[in-house]
């Protein structure tokens, strides 16, 4: 099969012929259908995450066809579309596993990172993490489902219910979890890259109540911020412009450094939290919500050839919505 490999010699992905995956028990075979292209493959590619294996097929937003099921697999049929994200398994025995915590887990495997991805004609996965998805989605729209919507749906969870909520970086996940935001009768205020009045007008028309740059103030205090931009600076800014009581919710994997902030910002019980990985609860609570509420899903295809250029405008910032390669 195709594949896009990642040696860690470079940031670039090399195409190569690869032997077809063999499903082991309990794993399905997939052709790959779709792949989206998430921040978290920049952060791979970029050296951010420095445990990936190696060579590595990147991708952890999986769209597909099942071809073929492992020993004991139940629950999918040859033929179901599929989904695989980024969490790809866990111990099931570690003190987190063990309640409920299993984003925490201590022995994890992670699609497209420690485990093979879907930057492929085909892949493995294992059946206990994979998703039936809803049929309203194309497969391309499906793909970003599977981090930029999980991620947002837990990052959004995570601001409990919070009504005025700021999203800061309108990229993948925000454009998703904004559409949730407002289908939950929340206040929905954007921030994008100083400037950048292309993702304002995006934001506005996926119903923001306001739009601007992170430089800017809201119109009034924000009962939770969303930060989906790797930008460690956006934490002290998200602070000042919550109320007393309100939530800051770090939703990347990834971020620079957080410069010191005067305590007065955090006074007043203000928090600061971080999202990890997602669960399989999160997984069937939010596809359970994109079934019932159709969202609008931007996207920008690539074909599979074509990885390191949908990686390139991802780091450039280029790109509305979310990148989607194609196994074409």
């Amino acid at each position: 099969m195709r594949a896009m490999l990642f040696d860690g010699t470079s940031p670039r992905l090399r195409e190569a012929d690869v032997p077809d995956p063999v499903p082991a028990a309990g794993e399905l075979l997939i052709d790959v259908h779709a792949c989206g292209v998430c921040r978290t493959d920049l952060h791979v590619v970029d050296g951010d995450l420095t445990q990936p294996k190696r060579p590595l097929i990147p991708g952890h937003e999986i769209v597909g066809t099942v071809a073929a099921l492992g020993v004991g697999v139940t629950g999918f049929a040859p033929g179901d579309r599929v989904g695989v994200p980024w969490l790809g398994h866990t111990c099931g025995h570690c003190r987190f596993c063990q309640r409920g915590r299993e984003n925490l887990c201590d022995a994890p495997g992670f699609t497209g990172y420690t485990i093979d991805g879907g930057y492929a004609q085909r892949t493995v996965a294992d059946a206990h993490y994979c998703f039936h998805l809803p049929r309203q989605y194309s497969d391309v729209e499906a793909a970003p489902l599977l981090c930029a919507g999980l991620i947002g749906y837990r990052t959004l969870a995570l601001a409990g219910d919070a009504p005025c909520i700021g999203i800061y970086g309108f990229g993948a996940a925000a454009h998703i979890v904004a559409q949730v935001a407002r289908h939950e009768g929340r206040t929905v205020y954007a921030f994008t890259r100083p400037g950048d009045h292309n993702a304002q007008r995006f934001a506005r028309r996926l119903g923001a109540a306001w739009a601007g740059g992170s430089d800017e103030a809201p119109p009034e205090p924000l009962d939770a911020a969303l930060l989906f931009a790797p930008v460690g600076a956006l934490v002290p800014a998200a602070l000042r412009a919550v109320a007393k009581g309100g939530t800051v919710v770090c939703g990347g994997i990834h971020m620079s450094d957080i410069p010191s902030f005067p305590y007065a910002w955090l006074w007043e019980e203000r928090r600061i939290v971080s999202v990890a990985n997602l669960t399989r609860e999160d997984g069937a609570a939010f596809m359970a919500i994109a079934a019932r509420h159709t969202l609008e899903i931007e996207t920008t295809v690539y074909p599979l050839a074509r990885a390191n250029d949908a990686l390139a405008d991802l780091r450039d910032g280029r790109l509305t919505g979310a990148a989607v390669l194609t196994m074409r």
